[in-house]
């Protein structure tokens, strides 16, 4: 006999549920902080690049703004669950913390890949080679990414 209340999931699911749940959260948190440093270093204090960059400063600035919105918009979702995961007494580090990874890193290739490659909408650096920019935006992104990986497969072994 399962020792779950009447409409509630079982015991199993509930765990499945509460583990996707915080590495959801740590994913959201790990997209928002990516952007935030990309939004904060790359754009502001160094100069390097817009969120958009085909048209005026103005509209470069616009696009910055907007990307910096969408950046909190993430954060702020995340530590919403954050929250109510701490609440509950569900929430669980290590898919949390591999989530947050896999969120740094998947910002960061997105980036790279997408936004830089694919669409064009700006390179890291202009005026000079971009090819060590481009090789070092991009390991660190795959680095990132398998660190999450191995975080939450080693957390799900655990469990």
């Amino acid at each position: 006999m399962t020792s779950s209340v009447a409409g509630s999931a079982p015991r199993s699911t509930t765990a499945r549920t509460t583990t996707g749940r915080s590495v959801a959260s740590g994913v959201l948190v790990g997209l928002g902080v990516a952007g935030f440093v990309d939004e904060t270093v790359f754009h502001q204090l160094l100069h390097w690049h817009h969120f958009y960059d085909k048209s005026t400063p103005e509209a470069g600035l616009v696009s910055d703004g907007l990307f910096h919105v969408g950046s909190w918009v993430a954060v702020v979702a995340g530590l919403f669950l954050f929250a109510d995961l701490r609440r509950r007494d569900t929430w669980a580090a290590g898919p949390w913390c591999g989530g947050l990874l896999v969120g740094l890193g998947g910002f960061q290739l997105y980036d790279g890949i997408v936004q830089h490659k694919l669409l064009q909408l700006h390179q890291i650096r202009y005026g000079v080679d971009i090819t060590p920019y481009d090789v070092v935006w991009n390991l660190l992104a795959v680095l990132l990414l398998a660190a999450g990986v191995a975080v939450l497969v080693r957390s799900r072994r655990r469990a």
